[in-house]
């Protein structure tokens, strides 16, 4: 499976921070097994359509190694910063592909791995459409080419 960075016929992506050298450091879990993810992603678009930001919406498992790499890169200062300036994000538990179903459902994704990301405009349109998956070998791209996928979601 060939992996293609960035969105056809986007508009010219954002310019991610230069992230130079970095050491990843192990997130804590990031997926929390009791949230209700339908009322996280209520409130988060909610903020997000506030802020004039994207929404984010990061489906995984705190067993998937591709799922901490993704967050681990999204946890670095340089990229936090960036993230947190274009991005309102929610994380969503799908358990072993057993759980909150309903989400990829909604957005009509066929969650086949994870990570995968949705990412909302503010109008609820999904922005990156066919690359959900743009991330699922996060743990074999380097921090700068996650961190350049998200860039060009950010635009």
């Amino acid at each position: 499976m060939g992996l293609s960075l960035g969105v056809a016929g986007a508009a010219k992506a954002l310019p991610a921070p230069r992230l130079g050298w970095v050491q990843l450091q192990r997130p804590a879990d990031p997926y929390d097994p009791k949230a209700k993810a339908d009322q996280a992603i209520a409130k988060a678009q909610t903020r997000a359509k506030a802020a004039g930001k994207r929404l984010l919406i990061d489906m995984g498992g705190n067993w998937c190694a591709d799922c901490i790499v993704l967050t681990a890169v999204m946890n670095l200062p340089q990229a936090k910063a960036f993230i947190d300036q274009h991005f309102e994000v929610v994380t969503v538990d799908v358990g072993q592909f057993d759980k909150n179903l309903q989400v990829p459902a909604r957005f009509k994704v066929q969650l086949k791995a994870v990570p995968c990301v949705v990412v909302l405009d503010a109008q609820g349109g999904v922005v990156n459409k066919g690359q959900e998956l743009a991330l699922g070998s996060a743990a074999s791209l380097s921090p700068q080419a996650v961190l350049d996928q998200l860039a060009a979601w950010a635009s």
